[in-house]
C-alpha cells in the first residue's frame, strides 16, 4: 500500500497541475489544423451524389455513384500507407515539418479538385485525376491524424496524455461539420448553379483554411520529447522494423487495428456518410434538407 501511495504520488500531482498556455496553444493549433484536414477529406463524400455526375457521366447513374464511392474509398485504402511514411518521416525530421508536408498535400488536392474539369471536358483523364487526388488526400491525412495525436502527447505532462490527446478525436466530427456548413451556404449563395459550378466553391476554400493552417503550425515549436530524444541520439533507427518486426510491438498494433480502429470506423462512416446516401439516393430527400438533417444529428 506504501508502495502503490509513493507511486501514485507523483502522477497525482502532475494530473491536479492547471494546464499551461504553451499547452492550450498546441492542443488548439494540432485540433484546429486537423478539423481544416478533415474538413478537406469529408467535402468529397458530402458531395459524392454531384462528383459522381461530373466526373462519371460516361456510366449510368447507379454505376455512376457506385465508382464514386469507390474513388472516395481510395482515400481510406492508402491511409496506413500515409501512417508508414509520414510516421518515419517525423522520425527523421521532427513532428513541426511533418505537419506541414501533410497540410500541403491536403490543402492543394482539395484545391485542384476543384479547378479539375468534369468529364464533359477532358474525358476520363478527369476520374483518373481525381482518384489520384483521393490518394494523395488519404496519403495525408493518414499521417496527420497520428501525428497530432503524438504531437500533442508529447508536450502532455505526466498523467495528462489520454486527456490531452482525446482533444485531437473531436476533430473529425468538426471536420464533417464544416463541410456540411460551407456546402450549405454555397447551395443558399448559388441556387439553381450549385450542381453545375458552385459546388466547386467548398473546394476552392480550402486555400483559405490551407493559408490558416500553415501560418498557425509555423507558429508551432517542435515538440521537447522529440528535441530531446534527437539530442540524445536516441530516435529511433529503424522504426518500421521496430514497430512490425517484433511480436510485442506487432501484436499491439494488430490490437489497435482490428480489435479498436475497425469497429469504430464501420459505426462512424455508416452513421456519417451511408445515413447521408440513403436519404439522398433511396428516399430521394433533397440535399438541403439532407445535409441539415446529418449537421443537426451531429
Amino acid at each position: 500500500m506504501a508502495n502503490a501511495q509513493n507511486v501514485a504520488m507523483p502522477g497525482g500531482s502532475a494530473h491536479n497541475a492547471p494546464m499551461t498556455a504553451e499547452e492550450r496553444k498546441v492542443i488548439l493549433a494540432s485540433s484546429l489544423g486537423t478539423v481544416f484536414e478533415w474538413y478537406d477529406f469529408y467535402l468529397y463524400g458530402s458531395l459524392a451524389a454531384i462528383i459522381a455526375k461530373q466526373f462519371f457521366a460516361g456510366l449510368d447513374p447507379t454505376s455512376a455513384f457506385i465508382f464514386a464511392l469507390l474513388a472516395f474509398a481510395a482515400g481510406f485504402i492508402v491511409r496506413p500507407f500515409g501512417a508508414l511514411v509520414f510516421g518515419r518521416l517525423g522520425d527523421m525530421i521532427g513532428r513541426k515539418y511533418t505537419f506541414l508536408v501533410t497540410i500541403l498535400i491536403m490543402g492543394l488536392s482539395t484545391f485542384i479538385v476543384g479547378l479539375l474539369p468534369g468529364y464533359a471536358t477532358i474525358g476520363w483523364a478527369a476520374p483518373i485525376i481525381l482518384i489520384a487526388l483521393r490518394m494523395l488526400q488519404g496519403l495525408a491525412l493518414g499521417g496527420e491524424y497520428g501525428g497530432a495525436a503524438t504531437y500533442v502527447a508529447e508536450h502532455a505532462p505526466h498523467g495528462k496524455r489520454g486527456s490531452y490527446t482525446a482533444w485531437i478525436q473531436t476533430t473529425a466530427t468538426l471536420g464533417l461539420f464544416l463541410s456540411l456548413i460551407v456546402i450549405l451556404l454555397c447551395r443558399e449563395l448559388t441556387g439553381a448553379n450549385f450542381d453545375t459550378w458552385g459546388w466547386r466553391i467548398p473546394f476552392l476554400v480550402s486555400i483559405l483554411l490551407l493559408a490558416m493552417s500553415v501560418y498557425i503550425r509555423l507558429s508551432m515549436s517542435e515538440s521537447p520529447a522529440f528535441q530531446r530524444m534527437k539530442a540524445e541520439g536516441k530516435t529511433s533507427k529503424a522504426p518500421l522494423t521496430e514497430s512490425f518486426g517484433q511480436w510485442r510491438n506487432l501484436k499491439i498494433v494488430i490490437l489497435a487495428l482490428l480489435g479498436l480502429t475497425a469497429g469504430q470506423a464501420v459505426v462512424w462512416y455508416t452513421g456519417q456518410f451511408y445515413s447521408l446516401f440513403f436519404l439522398t439516393q433511396v428516399l430521394k430527400v433533397d440535399a438541403k434538407t439532407a445535409n441539415l438533417l446529418i449537421a443537426g444529428a451531429w
